[in-house]
């Protein structure tokens, strides 16, 4: 995912490749065995060694790691930097200089080994690496007067004055207070858009160079977006609900709609929360680990029929990989663990976990490829997936491939909701260009890893709506009054898109509480209400705040 990615990783790094590359001559060994009627190779490399850095400088270090082995051969090693490739050495090197780097900026690096026939590694020790300061110091001059125009219900025209800097100015910031909007690298005017309706908003400018100065701020523009054109309803006011959270990542209601089941990820433990916020814990589920990165407990569902049987189901990372998990709650507490679905491959990163009941019964489980992006296409692997089951753990008939398979193509999702019709929508991280809005059909092929979000390569679904990965890496959705409402953590703001009616279409998405709570995780619809719990996950790797300081908040919808 595209979580605390510094901006210059946003562009292509020299001497680097995209993800999911890999050699002709790989593709043509696998044929010319494949032909021969060899065996295939499904033995994984063993782990890389424990990676440092050398030679570090202002936008630049060389990554060592000790090497993989493989029963045929290492083939590549992929770099990464919280969880989204950044670069790609041989097999038969064991380091590689990163250039195009930000200085005095901190990269969370680990390498995946990975051979000709595509099985990959686990992911290597994690190494923090940080860039020398830049040795420019200058900031760019204040930009000139900043005013605003063509206001509408969810835009707004921007221009201001040019800054100038000893060097180069590199980029313009849109900002509020200190929280940024949208950033500028040519010109000085823009668009903003994805604003909330009927909204007051103060913005000003600030200019960047490419050693990360920042200038005075400009004049700040304060203005009114136009009032709501849709009938689906807007936040309205929003209070905390419960605190002391560390991680709280899956929500499902339990059936009388008083209360809910969460769980956090690390802790690996279920609590009961009531729609005052009391909360009580009813038990942890055991066999679980965390992967220290997105791994560890993660969605939870409560079974439909839950007057015969008391069902809750759970995703978790195990010792060999994701698993789909059955457990009964009796109101007090949590038991008879039963494993539904195992052998869904995880990594450090890119293991998915949302879990959904259809309205046909059968239970959605959202797969991430597990940093092994081939996977996305294989129909007969369970990653990059939307898987759907049975509640005895058994492949849904009428599938499409005959197997768990739904749709495929996907690289990291986790956000599943039903809309009043039925039909499935999914919120998808992307690597370092886009994250996406799917409308999910059966059988279909959502791209990845031959497309991050809208192309035209044949075969491929584009998504209903795309966001740059900075102002989104989408997590949960909710569904209220035929609107989406998406979290997002690195975006740390709730998107709103209403959907058009009953077509296969959405409005323009608007932005809500941007900045204002952080890593925003899970979205759910209470029942019976147009409300929303929402929570937050600051206390992740990504956030770096304590154990505990993770909040619920209640969204009114009106």
């Amino acid at each position: 995912m595209a979580w605390g990615l510094p901006l210059a990783l946003a562009v292509p790094l020299v001497g680097l490749t995209g993800a999911g590359a890999r050699a002709a001559t790989d593709y043509q060994a696998e044929d010319a065995a494949i032909s021969q009627g060899a065996v295939a190779d499904t033995q994984a490399p063993t782990r890389p060694g424990q990676p440092s850095c050398s030679d570090i400088g202002e936008n630049r270090l060389t990554l060592a790691w000790g090497a993989a082995t493989d029963n045929v051969g290492v083939t590549a090693y992929d770099i990464y930097e919280h969880g989204n490739k950044i670069g790609e050495a041989s097999g038969s090197s064991v380091s590689k200089a990163l250039t195009g780097l930000t200085p005095d900026t901190t990269y969370n690096l680990t390498v995946i080994a990975r051979d000709a026939a595509g099985n990959t590694s686990s992911a290597s020790p994690v190494v923090d690496c940080t860039t020398k300061p830049s040795s420019d110091t200058t900031p760019p001059s204040r930009p000139g007067p900043l005013s605003a125009a063509g206001i509408t219900s969810n835009a707004v025209d921007l221009t201001w004055g040019a800054s100038t800097d000893d060097r180069a100015v590199a980029g313009y910031d849109v900002r509020s207070d200190t929280t940024v909007y949208k950033t500028v690298t040519s010109g000085t005017s823009t668009t903003l858009t994805g604003l909330a309706c009927d909204s007051p908003y103060t913005l000003n400018v600030v200019a960047r160079d490419a050693a990360g100065n920042v200038s005075p701020q400009s004049n700040t523009v304060n203005f009114t977006t136009k009032a709501c054109a849709t009938d689906g309803g807007v936040p309205s006011s929003v209070s905390t609900l419960s605190t002391g959270w560390t991680i709280p990542w899956g929500t499902a209601w339990l059936p009388d709609g008083q209360s809910a089941l969460v769980t956090e990820r690390d802790d690996f433990r279920v609590w009961k929360v009531t729609k005052a916020g009391a909360k009580t814990q009813v038990g942890s589920v055991p066999n679980a680990v965390t992967t220290n990165g997105e791994g560890g407990l993660l969605g939870v569902a409560v079974d439909p029929k839950w007057a015969t049987n008391h069902y809750v189901y759970l995703m978790h990372t195990a010792s060999e990989g994701n698993r789909v998990v059955r457990m009964t709650y009796d109101g007090t507490k949590l038991g008879d663990y039963t494993v539904l679905l195992q052998g869904i491959k995880k990594n450090r990163y890119h293991n998915g976990g949302r879990l959904a009941f259809g309205p046909d019964g059968y239970l959605y489980v959202s797969t991430g490829e597990a940093q092994t992006p081939d996977l996305a296409q294989d129909k007969n692997s369970l990653n990059g997936k939307i898987l759907r089951m049975t509640t005895d753990g058994k492949a849904a008939p009428g599938n499409p491939f005959g197997n768990y398979v739904y749709s495929l193509g996907h690289r990291n999702p986790q956000g599943l909701a039903f809309d009043r019709n039925g039909r499935l929508w999914e919120a998808e991280f992307g690597n370092s260009s886009k994250d996406e809005l799917n409308l999910i059909k059966p059988g279909a092929n959502y791209g990845w890893p031959t497309c991050e979000g809208t192309c035209g390569v044949s075969g491929m679904t584009n998504p209903k709506a795309t966001w740059n990965v900075s102002e989104a890496s989408p997590s949960g959705i909710a569904i209220v009054r035929n609107v989406v409402y998406m979290a997002s953590l690195r975006g740390e703001r709730l998107w709103r898109i209403p959907i058009n009616g009953d077509n296969e279409s959405v409005g323009t998405p608007s932005a809500y509480y941007v900045g204002t709570y952080g890593r925003l995780r899970t979205v759910t619809k209470v029942p019976g209400a147009d409300q929303l719990w929402l929570s937050t996950t600051n206390s992740d790797n990504n956030g770096g705040e304590a154990d505990g300081s993770d909040k619920i908040f209640r969204v009114t919808i009106s």
